[in-house]
């Protein structure tokens, strides 16, 4: 964008929030893609040229408005706590920061509705004010806000019990700016809601989110280790089966990994494969009797009176193990993936034995139509992309559905497609493909001078 243009731009957007400064702008350009050792050299030097900080819906629509005339591209972004690059500007134009909009229109027993800034923890502080609390969020619940959530995640802590936020139940409407000349405010609702989720704000700004709530519990959290990483992970399984048993998380991981935990290391000995729980208060005295069936041993254990307190074991799971990794060891990068679930643990156990210490094992269990399953993010020993690529197809190979976090392209990470209706959706919504170009195969962008 020349000089003249930004100049015409900004005022054209008085009494809006904007920031031009050429070190903050590049900062509000980035995310957490840095994880991907393969990413970070194709993503280097993608900045906006403006970041917009809207107070309002008005002010988004405003904001869509001027873009739409101009032919100028807008990249939402919430935290910027995703992985994937999904909110790095790949042809300049202006960064649209929701953070601003943290709104509650209402929590009632059940259901949230709330503007797309609000940060997960503080929606969350709010729900359990009424005896409720998110069904799920991600490791970075303390500082990601919904709409991001909903944009490029897709499960976390609580999906052992809710599945991923994909599912249909789990997101109830959303509220959405288009992009045109005159933009519209959609609401969808029921299974629409599926026109956006996902979609890496291609498919129209989100404003206001609804949600379903579930029933806040005082949860414990628990450390067991194990002698072996297969007993580890069989003792997982048995917990996620225990229906009567009502848990939040149940990581597991291989040593080496729980080393890189530097706060724990008390807790766990070196060696040693660990599972991280967090466990309903009225369901920890069956815990013991289930760690002793399996050999385990439960090393540390925080009443939910404490939680806040201290370290937080849901910041030691999910991606937030490779943060901890990478923090130690900046060539270790990492996979997302889905075992089968007719191969389960047996084929989980076949990986740990043909990668070793070169694809550490972390599980996630959550529950997937109607069963519960592991999932896994396991950590790589990245040497070279090519290396990787093959442990990749090899997991491919195995039936492993891997949703690839090395690839800023929609198709090529965990949708493989783009769904038709996603598709259609935003030919209606932004016609002038102004909305994050460049992340999809399928959607060109022409820059207009």
């Amino acid at each position: 964008m020349t000089i003249a243009n930004l100049n015409s731009l900004i005022n054209s957007l008085a009494g809006i929030e904007t920031i031009t400064d050429t070190h903050q702008v590049a900062k509000l350009s980035q995310d957490y893609h840095t994880f991907s050792p393969v990413l970070v050299p194709k993503l280097e030097g993608k900045v906006g040229d403006i970041v917009v900080r809207p107070a309002n819906e008005q002010e988004v629509i405003k904001v869509a408005a001027i873009c739409a005339k101009h032919r100028i591209p807008i990249t939402v972004r919430g935290a910027g706590t995703g992985n994937y690059g999904q909110c790095v500007p790949m042809h300049g134009g202006v960064i649209l920061d929701m953070t601003k909009m943290q709104a509650v229109s209402w929590v009632k027993p059940g259901v949230a509705r709330v503007e797309a800034g609000m940060k997960l923890a503080a929606l969350d502080k709010k729900a359990r004010e009424i005896g409720w609390e998110m069904r799920m969020s991600p490791s970075t619940y303390r500082t990601a806000t919904i709409g991001g959530f909903v944009a490029g995640g897709s499960g976390g802590i609580g999906s052992i019990q809710y599945g991923l936020l994909g599912d249909r139940g789990n997101l109830l409407a959303l509220r959405v700016v288009t992009v045109e000349d005159e933009p519209r405010v959609i609401e969808l609702r029921g299974d629409d809601v599926q026109k956006v989720n996902h979609a890496w704000g291609i498919n129209g700004i989100i404003t206001e989110v609804e949600i379903p709530l579930g029933p806040a519990y005082p949860w414990a959290e628990v450390i067991v280790t194990f002698a072996d990483f297969m007993t580890a992970a069989k003792f997982g399984q048995s917990l996620a089966n225990a229906d009567g048993m009502v848990k939040k998380l149940i990581s597991v991981f291989a040593s080496p990994i729980p080393q890189y935990f530097q706060a724990l290391q008390q807790y766990i000995p070196e060696g040693t494969h660990s599972a991280f729980l967090l466990v309903a208060e009225l369901s920890l005295e069956f815990l013991p009797g289930l760690v002793q069936q399996y050999g385990g041993q439960i090393t540390y254990q925080k009443p939910a009176e404490e939680a806040g307190k201290g370290v937080n074991l849901a910041e030691f799971a999910w991606n937030h193990t490779t943060l901890h990794a990478r923090n130690v060891d900046t060539q270790i990068t990492y996979l997302q993936s889905m075992i089968p679930p007719a191969k389960g643990l047996e084929l989980v156990e076949h990986l740990y034995h043909h990668f070793g210490d070169e694809v550490m094992m972390h599980l996630e269990f959550i529950r997937m139509n109607g069963a519960v399953v592991p999932a896994a993010l396991q950590l790589v020993r990245y040497t070279t992309e090519a290396r990787l690529n093959e442990i990749i197809h090899y997991h491919e190979a195995q039936g492993v559905f891997i949703a690839n976090p090395h690839t800023y392209i929609i198709e090529d990470g965990g949708r493989k497609v783009i769904d038709p209706e996603q598709l259609k959706f935003k030919e209606m919504v932004d016609p002038y493909g102004l909305m994050n170009p460049g992340k999809s195969k399928m959607l060109q962008f022409e820059i207009q001078n």
